[in-house]
């Protein structure tokens, strides 16, 4: 690949969250987040979320690598590595430590600003996310969470405040992250880390998802109105989970499945960028007979925040069929539908599937969509690593994902001349994985020392990937 293709101004970067790497949970003046309350799985074993902070568990996140304490060593690192960009989070909790306080709270505010430091001194751009899994957890002792509308206006605080405070620092802002992943209302985790929300007995949980989503959907078109005004050379993304479902044949039942199924994914980003309810979705309510609660102030609201670009995390495809003799699971979406695997594709350790021209496949399809530039701020290879008795790691099997998805990119731009800002990989450190709270689930090009118990001295170690990235993007 001749890394040529891509316009000076291209975003060579690396992605984590604040809650995966910072640590500190309880330092500078940080509240509780819904992060802090997830204890440790394992692969294949789901994470606990508890009832406030118990004596008795591991909760992994509360120490994560210490980049709260450590980030001008991981900068230094990034900055030899060769980044022009590091997507990160800032930690709502930090900023406003139960969420619905009228003052912030300096010590986080200045946390952050010596973090932006440090990046643009060594030429780093940050590239930032208001809400990457990380809100108070009061919001949800006290407000039930997302369904609850005073919390569009307690994020409005919160990113005003901060999108004032680093004006002159940070440029490129992401909203919620993959607000969309939380689409079906059926898997805890998700609507935990996008939501929060209190369900109550008799609660019907599909109908107060899509309410508490709509909720987002509104704020963040709200905080992208205020964030123009604030700088009007910011540029305001929104940030998504593509994860393209394939049909399984070309049986038109088929087809209809997978366009049903990514119905539920792109209402989310259509909303983002096209400032209107689909009337699928509306179609869809009716006939479900959700009372979704929204005036018409709020649909102008949104019609007046559509994001600059589409931000998007890409790891995977999958596939659904709606033929009996095909195993799979059942989905919501469409009568007698499943998801299945592809045979066409092998997977990861954790059964997730390899398909990096389905990268190709999804920048297109997106692009197509909405005309608006594209940012893939998320992409990597989450493996058992082994450390040799050099300190060396030898992880040829991420350079291999890597390279192939960078590749799809690459023909995606020449080829089919879809607008691309920059390619972020997921986990350019170590950090705690978000699905299962591993240590030993990693994605980074730099080895973090510490396991699944949270054992061990936290030194960094520069990976085989590390130096073919390095390679890669050099000027």
């Amino acid at each position: 690949m001749d890394k040529n293709v891509f316009k000076d101004t291209f975003l060579w970067g690396g992605a984590v969250a604040a809650h995966q790497i910072e640590g500190g949970w309880d330092q500078g003046g940080k509240g509780v987040s819904i992060a802090d309350v997830m204890t440790a799985g394992g692969n294949g074993i789901p994470r606990e979320i508890t009832k406030g902070v118990l004596p008795d568990n591991y909760y992994p996140n509360h120490e994560a690598i210490d980049f709260y304490h450590r980030y001008q060593e991981d900068v230094a690192l990034l900055a030899e590595l060769g980044i022009s960009c590091f997507r990160t989070s800032i930690a709502w909790s930090r900023i406003y430590p139960k969420g619905d306080e009228l003052e912030p709270n300096e010590e986080g505010l200045k946390f952050y600003d010596d973090l932006f430091d440090e990046l643009l001194a060594h030429g780093i751009e940050p590239v930032i996310t208001l809400s990457h899994f990380e809100m108070p957890y009061h919001l949800y002792e006290a407000y039930g969470g997302f369904k609850n509308k005073q919390l569009i206006d307690f994020f409005v605080r919160y990113a005003e405040t901060v999108m004032t405070r680093y004006k002159d620092k940070v440029n490129y802002w992401m909203t919620f992250n993959e607000i969309n992943n939380q689409a079906d209302g059926q898997h805890d985790l998700h609507v935990w880390t996008n939501s929060a929300i209190r369900f109550e007995p008799g609660d019907n949980h599909e109908e107060i998802v899509y309410q508490a989503g709509l909720n987002e959907l509104i704020a963040s078109a709200k905080v992208v109105a205020l964030g123009r005004r604030i700088n009007p050379d910011f540029q305001i993304g929104c940030m998504m989970a593509y994860v393209p479902v394939y049909p399984y044949s070309c049986k038109p039942e088929d087809m209809m499945a997978s366009i049903k199924v990514m119905d539920r994914r792109f209402f989310y980003s259509d909303v983002h960028a096209r400032g209107e309810l689909p009337n699928y979705m509306l179609t869809y309510w009716q006939d479900k007979q959700f009372q979704i609660d929204y005036t018409s102030e709020e649909l102008e609201a949104l019609k007046a925040g559509t994001v600059d670009y589409i931000g998007f995390s890409y790891y995977m495809s999958t596939v659904t069929t709606t033929q009996a003799e095909v195993d799979g699971y059942p989905i919501a979406d469409f009568p007698a539908a499943k998801i299945t695997s592809n045979p066409f594709v092998k997977a990861s350790d954790w059964g997730w599937q390899i398909d990096p021209v389905g990268l190709r496949y999804t920048l297109n399809l997106v692009y197509e969509r909405y005309n608006l530039p594209l940012f893939i701020v998320e992409n990597g290879f989450g493996a058992y690593d082994k450390l040799e008795e050099d300190g060396t790691i030898n992880d040829s099997y991420r350079i291999d994902y890597l390279s192939q998805h960078i590749e799809q990119m690459a023909l995606a731009v020449t080829k089919d001349g879809v607008e691309l800002m920059g390619y972020t990989p997921w986990g350019i450190i170590d950090i705690v994985s978000f699905g299962s709270g591993e240590m030993e689930k990693r994605y980074g090009l730099i080895h973090v020392d510490k396991d699944n118990q949270g054992q061990g001295t936290l030194t960094r170690r520069k990976k085989q990937s590390f130096y073919w990235y390095q390679q890669l993007i050099r000027k």
